[in-house]
């Protein structure tokens, strides 16, 4: 079974995760910031992966630290999860409606960190939840996991609804990428390795 479980705590987080690639999307997520905890569970519900989740955070502060310490910790673990990537797609590409709103969530596992977040439009916040906080959350994640990931919104106009779309593709392409396939033998790379 693909699995991690880490905990990370500095003067601003302390978080524990424990993550299963294998899941069926069991979800526990406790951040502190409610709607960041509705994406995660869109995002493991989706992707079926199982993921429970704790975070304190000095939100007296902002969010901006929870957010993006959870990017950083998510990230480390898959990238454990995934392991030497022998026998996975690779890569995936998911288009995925949420009412009016619809976005694309394209991914690499190719061990080189890069994020392409083609979304516009936002309003500056869903409840109280900062929504320029999802752009730190992806480029946390993707820098630790070691992915190349590409978000582009195609259109919508209830900023709810188009981040709810970006994770729940995000969850699905992710997925996707990191299944094993009995097709394909050693890693998915003509150089040998990712």
């Amino acid at each position: 079974m693909r699995k991690s479980s880490l905990s990370r705590k500095t003067m601003e987080t302390s978080i524990q995760l424990e993550l299963s690639l294998d899941g069926n999307g069991t979800a526990s997520i406790c951040t502190g910031v409610g709607f960041f905890d509705h994406m995660l569970t869109l995002f493991a519900k989706h992707g079926l992966f199982d993921l429970s989740l704790v975070c304190d955070g000095d939100l007296e502060v902002d969010q901006h630290h929870t957010v993006e310490d959870i990017g950083i910790v998510l990230g480390t673990a898959f990238n454990r999860c995934i392991g030497d990537k022998e026998g996975i797609n690779r890569y995936a590409s998911v288009t995925t409606p949420m009412d009016e709103a619809l976005t694309t969530v394209t991914i690499d596992i190719s061990g080189r960190p890069y994020l392409v977040y083609n979304v516009e439009g936002l309003k500056e916040k869903v409840g109280n939840f900062d929504t320029e906080l999802v752009e730190e959350f992806f480029q946390a994640f993707v820098n630790q996991a070691q992915i190349n990931l590409h978000i582009n919104l195609l259109y919508g106009s209830n900023t709810h609804h188009i981040l709810e779309s970006i994770f729940k593709a995000f969850g699905r392409a992710l997925d996707t990428a990191s299944i094993k396939n009995p097709r394909i033998v050693g890693v998915p790379s003509t150089k040998g390795m990712l």
